[in-house]
């Protein structure tokens, strides 16, 4: 098998200085410790930016001035800046892009729906896997995102959901997923480390449950089977695009790394161990992946290697101006779903949001 030259950890860039969102409880009792502050002071704190969503220092009356501004200097450092945020589908979807402390853009895009509000976040600003029919990829990687940069995304989207800031009143973020910018695997131990700050009940965290939450990987097998180990409930989602090797080389070019099999083996370890459905995302692009073969054949190495805890969702591509790629006309997309189905396996079409602001992944960071 061939080797493949590719970066998983990102450039030594300018990650921001350390937040209270990237530190464990007892770690915010030291830092406020450190800082000459009653160990209680972190948890006021940790009330403040989890419980009521907010940053600003004068809204924190129940801490002494002159210790407000000190421990908000120090462990609440601004992180992300709103560039401008963009609506779309009635305002229904919300797509913001963000400048972090040393200019790295990335995005985040907020998508309620009558009986939930998904947030999709970034934990990479670019990507180095370099699948060509994505935005991101095309751009390459430019650093990791640190913890608490991954979870302020979150708390800024519940905050828009708790003021109403979006038509149907205010409400509550329900559901979070990654799949956003980047690889999160491939930025495993900050992004292992959102999702608890994300789902560790508040004041300690956000207080949205693990079982609401999506990981996305593009099949990093061992980082797939490492994420079992955490014995978390979250939800995988595997980027397959193709149940093929030759073609998936190209598409997903991590596949020279790891096969299709070697990927499935690893969503079916993550399956037995967490005892939840593993989601396989396939982006249907015309002419490319889109044949009837290739929906037989993926129901059928899906049912060898995950059985029924799987379900697929087939995603219409959402082209990037310029772009050789373009989605699957609807005839061709309804077969695909059908064969898959018949072929013993869940299958459905993903509701797609956003064409009109550039929601896919990266193309509003790209615009600048």
């Amino acid at each position: 098998m061939t080797a493949l030259p590719l970066v998983f950890e990102a450039p030594k860039r300018g990650l921001p200085p350390r937040h209270l969102a990237d530190l464990s409880v007892a770690e915010r009792a030291e830092a406020v410790a450190e800082l000459g502050e009653k160990p209680f002071r972190a948890k006021q704190l940790s009330n403040h930016y989890f419980s009521r969503l907010t940053v600003d220092p004068e809204a924190m009356t129940d801490i002494p001035a002159a210790s407000r501004e000190r421990l908000v200097t120090e462990l609440m450092p601004p992180l992300l800046t709103e560039v401008r945020a963009l609506e779309a589908d009635g305002g229904a979807t919300r797509k913001t892009l963000w400048r972090a402390h040393d200019g790295t853009l990335l995005e985040s895009v907020l998508m309620r729906y009558p009986d939930r509000a998904t947030l999709c976040i970034s934990s990479q600003a670019g990507c180095g896997m370099a699948c060509p029919f994505c935005a991101t990829g095309q751009g390459g990687l430019d650093r990791n995102l640190s913890t608490a940069e991954i979870v302020d995304q979150v708390r800024s989207a519940a905050a828009v959901m708790r003021d109403g800031l979006m038509p149907g009143g205010p409400g509550r973020l329900s559901n979070i997923v990654f799949m956003g910018m980047g690889e999160p695997l491939a930025n495993y131990k900050r992004v292992v480390a959102a999702v608890r700050r994300i789902t560790e009940p508040a004041p300690s965290g956000l207080g949205i449950s693990q079982r609401s939450v999506t990981v996305s990987t593009v099949g990093l097998a061992p980082a797939i089977r490492k994420l079992a180990d955490e014995k978390m409930q979250v939800r995988l989602a595997v980027s397959l695009h193709t149940p093929d090797d030759e073609l998936r080389d190209t598409l997903v070019p991590v596949n020279n790394r790891w096969s299709v099999d070697e990927v499935l083996e690893a969503a079916r370890y993550y399956a037995d161990t967490s005892g939840r459905r593993v989601s396989i995302e396939y982006a249907l692009i015309r002419d490319i992946n889109d044949q009837p073969w290739r929906a037989d054949l993926l129901a059928k190495r899906l049912r060898k290697h995950l059985g029924q805890l799987v379900h697929v969702n087939v995603i219409p591509l959402n082209p990037t101006p310029g772009s050789k790629w373009d989605a699957s006309p609807k005839p061709v997309e309804r077969e695909f779903v059908r064969r898959v189905n018949a072929g013993g396996v869940a299958c459905t079409v993903r509701d797609t949001r956003g064409q009109e602001i550039a929601a896919a992944c990266g193309q509003l960071a790209a615009e600048g």
